[in-house]
């Protein structure tokens, strides 16, 4: 008989996009119901670029919380090419930042103020690790000569060998990986191993690039990192549920309104925030291997950053509810993954 209940120790989300305004007030509550703390990526227009630019995000999110939530925002700096050692010195001694963000230069959504060359960075990157301030990494190239199902495999190569040879004590977060090559990196790491860890989305985890174009081009399954084939999809499955403590939960949930998913040019992102646990939850339970889903979200990422396991639990049930259709967001509708589909688990009261 199949297990009809979990619990856990409440988990933390350690990659959430929440976008701004009218738009983030719409959305944040999602998140605060199902994760005590998350990492928020600062790629707004204009980005998250200063200490101060991150606190003042932070007053937002929390001014824009529903009354009766627990939910502890965990901010982050954009890196640019023209980013201070001084600006990574203010966000740790402000005890809010949490880690900087690479985008390499248009890579992804809001991503054209990124880094063009990392060598640019080099004192900044010192001073992360003398500090200890993490990185977290979009992995990918943006070559046009490259493959974009081969992007996050020649960032390995060009960008981060060199970059952790560079660096051996920097503290790194290979973000949302999507391919067995980036799963065996990151199982592979020599040295001082605890300084390198992979986040995983539970629509890498769910589904392989065929989602994508099953019946037809179905762009609310469009993200970047793009889905990538079924053998890849396995060995990010392997890795999640292997209770090995450098792979961890973050969503990379990322808003978009209807209007710009179902656009002649689409926005990259999944809407997962709504639903998150229900979905990790069934990934952890197609590999059989549902009681070892609390490490993965609750545990393994509060220990890599150094802060302190949350109290509390949520209980997951076997308890089959559909999706809606669509969202409110700001002024115009948002559209969550699986719309209109049933949904096998179901989040208590937090």
């Amino acid at each position: 008989m199949s297990q009809q209940s979990i619990t856990i120790r409440r988990p933390d989300d350690w990659h959430l996009h929440l976008r701004d305004g009218a738009q983030m007030q719409s959305v944040v509550g999602h998140t605060a119901r199902q994760f005590a703390r998350a990492i928020v990526m600062p790629n707004l227009k204009p980005p998250v670029t200063t200490t101060a630019a991150a606190l003042a995000y932070r007053e937002r999110i929390l001014a824009a919380l529903p009354e009766s939530a627990h939910f502890e925002p965990l901010m982050t700096l954009y890196l640019t090419d023209d980013t201070a050692p001084d600006e990574i010195r203010r966000a740790k001694d402000s005890g809010l930042v949490h880690g900087v963000k690479l985008y390499p230069a248009g890579a992804t959504t809001n991503s054209a103020a990124g880094v063009t060359d990392l060598k640019r960075c080099w004192r900044t990157l010192e001073t992360m690790q003398a500090v200890g301030m993490p990185l977290e990494v979009h992995g990918e190239v943006t070559h046009a000569a490259v493959d974009i199902f081969d992007r996050e495999q020649v960032f390995i190569d060009e960008q981060l060998i060199p970059l952790r040879a560079a660096f051996p004590a920097l503290r790194i977060v290979f973000e949302h990986i999507t391919t067995s090559q980036a799963v065996q990196y990151v199982r592979d790491c020599s040295g001082a191993c605890n300084t390198l860890a992979a986040t995983l989305t539970a629509h890498h985890l769910l589904f392989s690039r065929n989602a994508i174009f099953t019946g037809g081009l179905r762009p609310h399954f469009y993200c970047l990192p793009v889905l990538k084939r079924e053998n890849h999809r396995r060995a990010l499955v392997e890795a999640a549920t292997s209770g090995d403590p450098r792979f961890f939960l973050g969503t990379d949930s990322a808003p978009h309104a209807r209007s710009t998913k179902e656009a002649e040019c689409c926005g990259a992102g999944c809407y997962t925030a709504l639903h998150a646990l229900e979905l990790y939850a069934q990934a952890f339970e197609d590999a059989g291997r549902l009681d070892r889903l609390e490490g993965f979200a609750s545990e393994f990422g509060a220990d890599f950053y150094g802060l302190p396991r949350n109290q509390g639990s949520v209980t997951l049930t076997r308890s089959p509810w559909t999706a809606p259709a669509s969202l409110p967001f700001g002024d115009e509708p948002l559209v969550p993954l699986l719309a209109g589909q049933q949904i096998n688990w179901r989040l208590g009261q937090v």
